[in-house]
Formats: C-alpha cells, structure tokens, sequence
C-alpha cells in the first residue's frame, strides 16, 4: 500500500474520532445542562408551595390570636419578594429565600409564647406541612448542586473545556441559603458547670442520731423467738391524799365570847294534870 494512502487514513480517522469525541462531549453537556434545568424545576415547584403554605400560615395567624403585626409585617414582606425572585435566577433565589428564613425564624420564635396559637389545629397542621416541605427543598438543594457541580468541573478541565466554549454553554449557580444559626459554631459555654459546683460537706452525725442509726441497722430476730426485755421494777402505789376539811366557825354569842357547849341534861317532862 502506498504510504500516502496511509496517511490519509490515518488522517481521516483521527477527524472521525476527534468529531465523534466532539459530539460525545457536546451531548453529554446538553445531557447535563437540562439535568440541571429539571432539578431546578422542582425546587422551583417546592419553593412556590412553601410561599402558599406560608401565605396561609399568616392568615391563620391573624385569625387565631391577636399577633405582633412587626413580626406579621416582616413574613409578608419577606414572601412577597421571595415570589417575585422566581425566575431570576438561583443566586437571586437564594438572596431571597435567606431574608424570608430570617423573618420566619423569628415569627416561629415569637409564636411560641401564645398557647392559643399552638393548641390551634390549623397552625400545627401548616406548621408540619412547612416541615415537610424544607425538608424537600433540602433534598432538591443537594441533587441540584451535585449536577451544577458536576457540568462546571467539565467547564475547568481539558479538553471538554474547549468544546463548552464551542458549543457556547455557560457555567451554572449553585443554590445555596446560607443559614447563620447553622453555620455558626456550637458554643458549650455554662453546659459543664454543675460538674464544677463546690460539693457541700456533710455535717456531722449527733449522738442521738448515731444510736438511731444504730438501731435501725440492727438485725431483726426471726419469726417465733421471743425478745427479751429489760426488766423495769413496778413504780410505788400512789397514796390517795386526804379530803381536806374546811374549819368549823363556832356559834357567835351575845356578849362576844365564844359560846361553851351545854352538857347539862334535858328537863324531865312536866307532870300531866
């Protein structure tokens, strides 16, 4: 075979396996790019849910209880430019979302200290569905992201790098709603300090106490022995006392003495006629 034909079919068949690597390249791009598109769609979905339930959440609210209307000022103003950041982007998106987790945190906060709203079936219900639905957007928010970034490493590295530019994609956002309480570290101050408190000593056990202890701690005898008891002697008959007789006044007599007693016998009877 002729040396130049080689070549030329070496030629040719580098062009088909830098055209077929090409259009791989160019469709797993694609492929990636409406992965994302998709993804984000359903957190788009998610997050229009959560600014119903929290819509309805403010009107319970107000009928339920007689709430801080700051507090109330605040979500309402926070959800309505949450809605309109729908479709200007995730950066947008989650500029917008950061404010109104702000304004909810705060309204959760202060909803805590009325009863009324609490023992209120509708609040409890929206508040569960407004669980439910975070924890969606959670999920969404992680499969999102590992697409985004999955199609711009290929954007960093060679040679899919040059096919992006050639086939005029763009680099996508990554949502992300930065939370402070989240982020911020855990602080253990003051958790530990009943371990340090000064141990109070025990005053000392009286004598009175010690004999009780001690009697208590005796051992008990078994059924059917007699116990013996010390023998105390029988206490001395108490001696009735005497009746006491009040004196006798004598008689008081004519000239002031003291009157005799007579002894001289009764007069005989009179002689009858």
């Amino acid at each position: 075979m002729d040396a130049a034909v080689i070549i030329i079919l070496v030629v040719v068949a580098i062009i088909v396996i830098a055209v077929v690597a090409f259009i791989a390249s160019y469709n797993k791009f694609a492929r990636q790019r409406n992965t994302i598109e998709e993804s984000w769609r359903q957190i788009d979905v998610e997050l229009q849910r959560r600014h119903d339930l929290i819509g309805n959440l403010v009107e319970v609210t107000k009928a339920a209880a007689k709430f801080e209307q700051q507090t109330l000022t605040r979500v309402v103003e926070a959800r309505t430019h949450a809605v309109a950041a729908q479709g200007a982007g995730p950066a947008a998106q989650a500029n917008a979302e950061r404010s109104l987790n702000g304004a909810l945190a705060n309204f959760f906060a202060v909803a805590e200290q009325y009863p009324n709203l609490k023992a209120n079936q509708d609040f409890v219900y929206l508040q569960q569905q407004m669980v439910e639905c975070e924890d969606r957007i959670a999920a969404g928010r992680r499969f999102y992201n590992g697409n985004v970034r999955a199609f711009n490493t290929r954007f960093d590295t060679f040679p899919s790098s040059m096919i992006a530019n050639l086939g005029k994609f763009q680099k996508k956002e990554y949502y992300e709603v930065d939370d402070p309480q989240v982020r911020a570290a855990p602080s253990l101050e003051g958790a530990f300090d009943s371990l340090n408190e000064p141990v109070t000593p025990t005053p000392p056990i009286g004598i009175a106490q010690q004999q009780a202890a001690a009697v208590s701690s005796a051992p008990t005898p078994p059924l059917g022995t007699q116990q013996v008891l010390p023998t105390q002697e029988p206490a001395p008959p108490v001696q009735p006392a005497a009746p006491a007789q009040a004196p006798q006044a004598p008689p008081p007599s004519m000239n002031g003495n003291a009157a005799l007693p007579d002894h001289r016998p009764p007069p005989a009877n009179p002689p009858q006629d």
